[in-house]
């Protein structure tokens, strides 16, 4: 054997030795592949017409908000989809605006896929808590001209395929948070989402209202979710590019600010993988938030 040759045997079997050694790596699919956290109770609160900048960093304005987003997962670049309000409920709960570009009401949508219809199909369950609403089951409008409800920021109700028994006033939230639904959303009045009324008093009704949940989730196995439906855009105009703060606070949140891009139809397929779900509209190709789990 030359000694070219026996170089080369050589390097050949070091070679060979470190792959041996050397820990196996997952595929690319595999490495891919990623999952959500499967909570036994999700609460999504929906506040009004704030950008990012008008909430976070304020601790004078909302800092029990503030406190949320300290100690869990704060999203720094999260995005509503459209101005005015109703679009924006219709994209978190159904993953399209359904053509909407506006706040009248009624709408009505006859077998059109959303999350509540979707975990009600899974045998699991849904319920929206609506604060100021004339009553359980309520199909009337309400008016902007007070500080109550109003249909155009409760989704559920446009659709035909999720029961009226789904559609409760805030009154009947669960103070014994092992009877909540699978998945909860909850709406405040015109004046505690922060539409009519100050930051400081839409933020003090959420720490009384959810800050026992909030404390509760995360000893619970369970996810708070915090968010708006736009900006302060009047008109589109004026506002953060529809920038938007967006809270996840909870049992197994990873605590910090994560600067991917986020949206509403994100944050509803976050909610169907969660539970297997399928996916509605455009949360389809919206890809789950992942990397916030412990």
């Amino acid at each position: 054997m030359s000694n070219r040759t026996a170089g080369r045997v050589i390097a050949l079997t070091a070679i060979a030795g470190l792959a041996a050694a050397a820990p196996l790596l997952p595929s690319c699919a595999a490495s891919a592949q990623s999952t959500v956290h499967r909570f036994d109770h999700v609460v999504v609160v929906v506040m009004e017409n704030k950008n990012y900048g008008a909430i976070i960093g304020r601790p004078d304005e909302a800092p029990y908000i503030n406190k949320l987003a300290s100690g869990g997962a704060l999203f720094s670049n999260s995005f509503a989809v459209a101005h005015p309000s109703q679009p924006n409920y219709l994209a978190l709960f159904s993953g399209s605006t359904q053509g909407v570009t506006d706040d009248h009401c009624p709408y009505n949508f006859t077998k059109v896929a959303n999350l509540g219809a979707e975990l009600n199909g899974a045998s699991l369950s849904f319920t929206g808590f609506a604060e100021s609403m004339p009553s359980d089951g309520y199909k009337g409008c309400g008016s902007f001209l007070s500080l109550g409800y109003v249909r155009a920021h409760n989704p559920w109700v446009d659709f035909r395929n999720v029961p009226a028994a789904s559609n409760l006033t805030f009154a009947k939230f669960p103070t014994d948070f092992t009877r909540l639904p699978t998945v909860s959303f909850v709406i405040p009045n015109l004046c505690h989402d922060m539409h009519s009324c100050s930051r400081d008093t839409g933020d003090t009704w959420i720490q009384n209202n959810l800050g026992g949940y909030a404390r509760w989730a995360q000893r619970h196995n369970s996810l708070l979710i915090v968010t708006w439906d736009e900006d302060g855009a009047i008109l589109g105009l004026g506002g953060d590019g529809n920038k938007v703060p967006t809270i996840f606070f909870g049992a197994h949140v990873r605590a910090g600010t994560y600067s991917e891009h986020t949206s509403h139809y994100r944050v509803l397929r976050t909610i169907e993988d969660m539970y297997g779900l399928a996916h509605a509209g455009a949360s389809a190709k919206a890809k789950p938030i992942t990397d916030v789990w412990k």
